[in-house]
């Protein structure tokens, strides 16, 4: 067999391809918006062709449409694509549950444990604040969601399944900064239900550290479930 360079290092493709797709997660790249890839490169300071590059894999994971030879769309979904595309993303995290609370080394256990023991001490210290202001209230709220959105990722990872991993990220229904916007209007009109869905973390961390498989699918496809509602409703029109 023919001997292949060792790779040492990533692309230039591919840091194209992971800082456009954190910026289209994040929000920072709007659904919808439409943007030359000269543009793109440009604003990457890097030259057009690992760009194109990018954007095929971009292409490839339904983040960005073709619009014409050199220009894309950031894809956006009408509200039936997304309540579908909802269902199976709650679907695969429930899966990829069932093989954490089989497959997590102790590591990955003791990472999700402090991810959920920093997202306690930050929600304490919000509740401890009687007299607080909007701002401030939402400022917790973010420091909250952090920890838990790093929870969940190593959770993600903790399935040891690059194929289950791949199609979890083709089926983010709502990117971060929707999910966080979301959730900052769901606190501020009623607590109630975010209160609710925060213990269902460490029932799920519970199951997955006595390797309860059965136990920890069922509680994330509830808790996924859940989360998914109010994004769900937030995108339908009053």
């Amino acid at each position: 067999m023919a001997e292949l360079p060792q790779l040492t290092a990533p692309t230039l493709a591919d840091q194209a391809y992971a800082a456009l797709r954190r910026a289209i997660l994040d929000g920072g790249l709007a659904r919808g918006q439409k943007i030359p890839e000269r543009g793109l490169a440009d604003l990457l300071n890097i030259s057009p062709t690992p760009v194109r590059e990018a954007m095929r894999r971009l292409e490839q994971d339904r983040l960005v449409e073709r619009q014409g030879p050199r220009s894309v769309r950031i894809a956006d979904f009408d509200d039936a694509e997304i309540a579908d595309i909802a269902t199976i993303e709650t679907t695969l995290r429930a899966l990829a549950a069932r093989l954490a609370a089989s497959r997590a080394t102790e590591a990955e256990q003791a990472r999700m444990s402090a991810a959920l023991d920093a997202a306690d001490v930050a929600r304490d210290a919000l509740l401890a604040r009687k007299d607080i202001s909007e701002a401030e209230m939402l400022a917790g709220v973010d420091r909250v969601w952090s920890h838990l959105r790093e929870f969940h990722e190593v959770l993600d990872e903790a399935c040891h399944s690059p194929m289950l991993l791949h199609m979890l990220r083709m089926a983010d229904a709502f990117d971060s900064g929707e999910r966080r916007r979301i959730l900052r209007e769901e606190v501020r009109k009623d607590r109630s239900s975010a209160n609710s869905r925060y213990g269902h973390h460490r029932a799920i961390f519970d199951a997955i550290q006595t390797h309860d498989s059965a136990r920890a699918e069922q509680l994330m496809l509830t808790h996924s479930h859940a989360s998914a509602l109010p994004r769900l409703k937030a995108r339908r029109p009053a």
